[in-house]
């Protein structure tokens, strides 16, 4: 499957968020917003950051910079969501992506923005808007191509 010129370790990230989803038993939605999300934070890609040397002893696909975040969405351990450990892992970086939005009033109906930014609290609140197209399509692609 080759959607949004995205790389196969992409896709596959994707389709891990997705199958992180579908466990949780979240709507479709979820999953889009998810993907946005991961696509804004690190162009789905699973990134150690030299700030939490712990994180380059796990796999991973480059490195961020930004403060200590690390993995697809780049969460940060200093502030509460994990250790590196379970943070640079894409299914466990998933589940506390997920965790957190559904911790959010009516996120289901939210724009993805607004979704997106309740959840990380980024310098850039409106730059998850410009990835819905592809999430979407990613999903989708994922959901009619299982496994």
């Amino acid at each position: 499957m080759r959607i949004g010129g995205l790389t196969p370790l992409q896709i596959d990230h994707a389709a891990v968020i997705v199958g992180v989803g579908k466990e949780l038993q979240l709507p479709k939605r979820a999953y889009v917003i998810a993907i946005a999300t991961a696509l804004q934070e690190s162009y789905l890609r699973n990134l150690a950051n030299p700030a939490v040397p712990a994180s380059a002893n796990q796999p991973h696909d480059g490195l961020g910079y930004d403060h200590d975040s690390v993995g697809l969405f780049q969460q940060r351990p200093s502030t509460g969501w994990g250790t590196p450990a379970e943070l640079m892992d894409p299914a466990t970086a998933a589940r506390r992506f997920y965790q957190a939005l559904m911790k959010i009033y009516g996120w289901e109906t939210l724009p993805v923005t607004i979704a997106a930014q309740s959840v990380q609290q980024s310098a850039f609140p409106y730059a998850y808007a410009q990835h819905e197209s592809l999430a979407t399509r990613l999903v989708e692609g994922i959901l009619a191509n299982p496994g």
